[in-house]
């Protein structure tokens, strides 16, 4: 590394006086064998193993990789044990303070490291989906001739956050939530292990079930509540750490998703297939999460309106106007009254009957649409109004179905090229069974014809 004046101070301090530093920190492993989890990217001769010196001689060098996961997964560790592995050179940045200026001061060193005394660079960028497309830019050359090998991490999905110049010459490497097990493992250490409570308490076994629920995959998250925890506990004068002592520091779970990431779309998407599966529990869940997560309440509505045309229809009309009903209402209460108003939509269409024969249909009548089938209007449909139409043939020969007993007449309405075309199908789902009557009815009387 090449840290300033005041960063060396601060590290120097931290080794003087680790009890100072965080429990997170001061559990961070060492080397990777003490990583937890991410089993399936330590294997003998994988990237990271490559990147801290094993078998990385020879013509095949160490890749710049992308560390994608979401928070507390290990990817600040995974580069902290390389800096310390390593026998290049490591400099980080962070996305969040660093710009196109820092980025190229670093490449420039690591060329003079380089063509000075044969010293390979390893970079480590933070956050990198907080870098814009420019300054993702300025990286391109210094990975593309190894000036530098690469190691970046992101919480965001790189195919979206990251350039693709970048990620092609990068290896995209994919790190999973932290198992309970993982977890479990971490946290017993964690409460004997020298650097980090010196076995000062003990942590009972519905005192760890619950930290593993807060946590949620999440190893910093589970860290810093054990922290407090122990802290209430000593402060008690207790060398247990009671469940009470542990919901009373941690008043509650954070919420698993950053509202302007990718999981956004994740649990969006989450909600609106629970509400197609009629799973209402599941869709709650996810409606909870996003309203936790302080999601627009807008959003959610526009989701359930989608919802209620795509996959509910006809089986129940009634299901459009309720979504309808709630987006107009969530945009004049807000929350916190709007998640009442979120969870009344959610819940009717949760339970409502399902149909997507409306979205079939007009997905079957664009596609012959994009195919060319169109052809002219026919004649005797076209507007009669103007001086001179009648003369073209327009409007001659038209029925009024309301001069007829039965109000539909038998005479064509499709262009020639679609005229035996049925696009839409419906279910026997709920209300649209009466539809599905009904379109049989009138197909039968306009003479219409089955594939």
């Amino acid at each position: 590394m090449e840290p300033d004046l005041f960063t060396a101070a601060a590290e120097e301090r931290q080794e003087k006086d680790p009890a100072g530093s965080p429990l997170a920190v001061r559990m961070r492993p060492r080397v990777l064998d003490e990583v937890v989890g991410q089993q399936h990217l330590l294997k003998p001769g994988s990237p990271l193993r490559r990147l801290v010196g094993e078998s990385a001689k020879g013509p095949a060098g160490p890749s710049s990789v992308i560390l994608w996961g979401p928070p507390g997964t290990g990817k600040t560790t995974l580069a902290y044990v390389v800096s310390k592995a390593t026998d290049a050179r490591f400099v980080e940045l962070s996305a969040i303070t660093a710009g196109v200026k820092e980025v190229r001061a670093v490449i420039e060193g690591a060329r003079r490291a380089t063509g000075g005394y044969g010293k390979e660079t390893v970079l480590f960028l933070d956050e990198i989906h907080r870098f814009s497309k420019a300054q993702q830019d300025s990286l391109l050359p210094a990975v593309e001739n190894r000036w530098v090998t690469l190691i970046a991490a992101t919480t965001e999905n790189p195919f979206f956050s990251v350039i693709s110049p970048l990620l092609s010459r990068s290896l995209l490497l994919t790190l999973e939530p932290l198992t309970d097990d993982d977890l479990r493992g971490l946290l017993r250490r964690a409460v004997t292990d020298e650097r980090g409570l010196k076995g000062a308490v003990t942590l009972p076994e519905d005192t760890e079930a619950h930290l593993l629920r807060i946590a949620g995959g999440d190893a910093r998250r589970a860290l810093t509540a054990l922290e407090a925890a122990a802290g209430a506990a000593l402060d008690k004068g207790e060398t247990e750490i009671a469940l009470a002592t542990l919901e009373e520091t941690v008043d509650r779970a954070a919420v698993k998703y950053d509202r302007d990431g990718d999981q956004h779309y994740d649990v969006a998407s989450a909600l609106i297939k629970s509400i197609r599966g009629s799973d209402v529990d599941a869709a709650l869940h996810y409606l909870a999460r996003m309203i936790e997560a302080g999601e627009d309440p807008r959003f959610i509505a526009r989701r359930l309106m989608i919802s209620a045309s795509e996959d509910i229809g006809l089986a129940d009309p009634g299901a459009l106007p309720i979504a309808v009903a709630a987006a107009q209402a969530v945009a004049m209460i807000g929350f916190p009254e709007a998640a009442l108003t979120l969870s009344h939509a959610t819940i009717a269409l949760a339970l409502a009957p399902k149909s997507n024969a409306a979205t079939t249909a007009i997905g079957a009548a664009l596609a012959d649409v994009r195919k060319g089938l169109a052809g002219p209007v026919p004649a005797h449909l076209r507007d009669g109004h103007y001086k001179g139409a009648a003369k073209l043939g327009h409007a001659q020969g038209y029925v009024y179905p309301h001069d007829l007993p039965e109000g539909i007449a038998g005479q064509q309405y499709a262009p020639d090229a679609i005229k035996d075309r049925e696009y839409y199908e419906p279910t026997r789902h709920g209300a649209e069974a009466r539809y599905a009557d009904a379109v049989e009815w009138t197909r039968k009387h306009l003479g219409r014809k089955r594939d």
